[in-house]
Formats: structure tokens, sequence, C-alpha cells
């Protein structure tokens, strides 16, 4: 899934960002309330959001508040070292979905991030099924059958995708945007080749329809 870090310390900031990408999230890593609330704005791509309270510029909870005023739903996981209650009790209020106090267990927030998707998404549990096929987001296994697949991360990504969107197509610009971050390039092909190589392990089942994109059959 596609994250936006709003971290202003470098260390913290940076260690947040390599730690969720081996967890499987696409992290955009921004430093400061004003930044965060324009990406908000002008992305619709970006799923969840990771906001730390003391930004410059902007203090986190104005770009909550800011953010839920606009109608914008992303689930959004506060990190505060401000472990009041009645700071906890105003983020919540505000619209946040969760709260991480400072210093926290990076396990603990993949877990967190997954809990607030799941229930955004309405899922009970974390494991996506279509037939016989069974993912699990958290752990990046997939299998048909009972038999391992044998994926590729960025198979395990696109077939995420596709099965949170089920039965919906989901389109070329919105798989590149899910997929590739603000500052990664996109070959052309690229994606066809994923799909290609996705599609054969799976042994069909993915369907292209020109202008409207790809789904699960």
């Amino acid at each position: 899934m596609r994250v936006l870090l709003v971290e202003d310390d470098l260390i913290l900031g940076d260690g947040l960002r390599e730690g969720l990408t081996d967890a499987g999230f696409n992290v955009e890593w921004l430093r400061d309330g004003r930044a965060a609330l324009t990406a908000l704005e002008t992305d619709p791509y970006l799923e969840l959001v990771v906001l730390d309270l003391g930004l410059p510029k902007l203090d986190g909870l104005a770009v909550l508040e800011a953010a839920r005023a606009r109608g914008d739903a992303r689930p959004v996981l506060v990190l505060t070292a401000r472990d009041a209650v009645e700071d906890r009790v105003t983020g919540l209020n505000l619209g946040a979905d969760d709260y991480l106090i400072k210093p926290f267990a990076l396990a603990e927030l993949v877990a967190r991030l997954h809990t607030i998707a799941r229930r955004a998404q309405g899922r009970a549990g974390n494991a996506l099924r279509w037939r016989e096929l069974l993912v699990d987001p958290v752990s990046g296994s997939a299998t048909l059958a009972g038999a391992p697949l044998g994926l590729t991360t960025m198979e395990t990504r696109i077939l995420l995708l596709l099965l949170r969107q089920h039965p919906r197509y989901v389109t070329r610009a919105r798989l590149e945007a899910l997929l590739y971050g603000w500052d990664e390039g996109v070959e052309s092909n690229t994606l066809d080749v994923h799909l290609s190589h996705l599609r054969k392990k799976l042994g069909g089942g993915i369907e292209n329809m020109r202008g409207l994109g790809w789904r699960l059959a």
C-alpha cells in the first residue's frame, strides 16, 4: 500500500521509510505539515498516512483537522511524543484512526497500519482470497490451491492491488501511481511485463479491458 510518512526528524524518518519499504509499503516521505497537506490535496493515490504531530510550518493536528474538514477519509496513524491523555483524545476527536507514542517498535507500527487498512476496507482478517488463491499482505506469502506461487515482490504488490479492488478494474494510471514513488521513473512496458509474468503464474485469470485496465476475473 502507498503510505505518506510525515516526520521531520531525519534519522527517524529515514529509518521508518526504510523499515516500511522492507515491510512491503510504498513510502513517500515529507518533513513539514504544509507539504503534507498539499500532497493530500493533490495526490489521490496515497492510501495511508503516518503523521507526526510536532511538525514545522503546520502542526500535525492542523493537518489532520484540515484534511478531515475537506472530507479526506484516508486512514491516519498519528505518531507523537506527547503522551498526555488530552492530546490523544484531541487527535482521535479530530479524526485520527490510531495513535502510537514514541518510542515504538517498527513491528507494532506495521501491524497497526495493516489493522487500520483492513478496517477501512471492511475486511475481518489480513488474508485476501480469490478462487483458490490466498495472499497474506503481512508476510507477503501467496499460495494457489495450497501451493506456493513464488512471486516476486512487484508481482505480489500488483496481485494485492488487484485483490483489494476486485471485482473492479484498475487503470494503468492507478497501478503505476500505487506501485511507483514520486521519484521513480516507469518504463513504458515495465508494468505489462510484470502483469504478463503474474498471469502465467496464476494460470490466467487476469482480464484486461482497453480503456478500463486490469482486474481479476
